[in-house]
């Protein structure tokens, strides 16, 4: 991969712009606190960041198949960069603020898919499984750090100059886009294209009928909406469950990055190849088994343990779901099949979220990462038995 100069452009464009986009979220989580003081407005943001746009992601990705995915990336980054610019300079009440946040998001939306479905145009079909390890690196990457510099930089810029640095980023981003080869052909002059709503419940047609894609979508839907809860549970369990202190939480917030890292870096590595379909499986089943294992765990120290090992079960799950798709979907349904996984993946979090939150006030840490981890389990032996009678005859 280092040798690829297309793909280090977009590797380079991607952590970048996450990178940013992180550091901007905890600037406005600041902002939004100090100016209403309401927990639910800080909700609001991240709803309006994050789940309101994973609703359209068929039509998101439905726009990076109707035209060419370099320009739809660069489109897109200038248009992030501006709307931050906006919000530094005029920093509005809420009800606005939410509204160009919304914008921005939808944006990122469509830069998702479009780069994720960009990347077989760039490296051979040989080196999906480590370019796309390389990807979850520079992503990961760029939203662990984002939070850390943010902590830095906020006494010293303060709120505006936090965000026109994002706005910066993004800039950086497309300016590095730009030097990409065109990475979709153009549609031949006879062909009449869709509407954009025609051509997004084309992606979903295409998805409902495709045994292997609709076992993939919903089973990583279902693992995701089980053990989303962790986010929130780990919190709890550290302080309230295992009696840790403020640095307990932190470090087992921190277990799964971890995790991820480490299992990112071994799927990386030039020239091991291995079958996506076992990986899938075994990425969810790690990934359920650490929540499941967490909430037996008797100490810090052993909840950290299972936690790095969830970490590599979803490196695993999300480079082979990625592998998969770039495989066996034709190159003009990528877009709207990535957006539309992306999009159910953001719901199922979000739902995991507020289920997590209602079980957690009702019986206890450690049950509820038990219930989430045995859910999750149980969708992957049903996803697996999936996939296993979409390969018969």
């Amino acid at each position: 991969m280092a040798a690829n100069r297309p793909f280090r452009l977009l590797w380079s464009a991607r952590a970048v712009s996450f990178l940013g986009d992180s550091l901007s979220l905890v600037a406005l989580m600041l902002y939004v606190a100090d100016t209403t003081g309401q927990a639910l407005a800080v909700a609001l943001l991240l709803l309006v960041g994050d789940f309101a746009p994973a609703l359209l992601g068929p039509l998101t990705g439905a726009v990076s198949d109707r035209f060419d995915r370099k320009r739809v990336m660069v489109a897109s980054e200038l248009v992030q960069g501006g709307v931050l610019v906006v919000i530094a300079l005029w920093l509005p009440s809420t009800p606005l603020l939410l509204v160009l946040v919304g914008v921005r998001a939808m944006a990122g939306q469509i830069f998702q898919p479009a780069s994720r479905a960009a990347v077989p145009a760039l490296v051979r079909d040989r080196d999906l499984q480590s370019a796309n390890a390389a990807v979850g690196i520079g992503t990961n990457g760029g939203e662990a750090l984002g939070p850390l510099l943010a902590a830095l930089l906020l006494p010293v810029l303060g709120i505006r100059g936090v965000l026109l640095l994002d706005a910066a980023t993004f800039l950086v981003s497309a300016a590095l886009l730009t030097f990409l080869p065109a990475t979709r052909r153009r549609p031949p002059e006879h062909d009449r294209p869709e509407s954009l709503p025609a051509a997004a419940a084309a992606g979903l047609r295409h998805i409902a009928s495709s045994r292997v894609l609709r076992a993939i979508g919903l089973g990583y839907f279902a693992v995701v909406a089980f053990n989303g809860i962790d986010d929130v549970a780990l919190v709890f369990l550290a302080r309230d469950t295992l009696g840790g202190a403020e640095s307990a939480v932190g470090m087992l917030l921190a277990a799964v990055g971890i995790g991820l890292f480490l299992g990112y870096g071994l799927l990386s590595r030039p020239g091991r190849r291995m079958s996506m379909i076992p990986l899938l499986i075994a990425g969810f089943a790690v990934s359920s088994a650490g929540n499941l294992l967490t909430g037996l765990a008797w100490a810090v120290a052993a909840a950290f343990i299972v936690q790095v090992g969830r970490g590599l079960g979803i490196a695993a799950m999300d480079v082979a779901a990625g592998t998969l798709i770039q495989r066996t979907v034709p190159e003009d349904m990528l877009g709207r099949v990535f957006g539309s996984l992306y999009g159910a993946i953001g719901v199922a979090a979000a739902l995991s979220y507020v289920c997590g939150g209602l079980l957690l006030d009702v019986t206890t840490p450690p049950v509820a990462f038990l219930v989430a981890g045995t859910g999750g389990l149980v969708a992957t032996l049903a996803t697996a038995l999936s996939l296993r009678r979409a390969d018969s005859p």
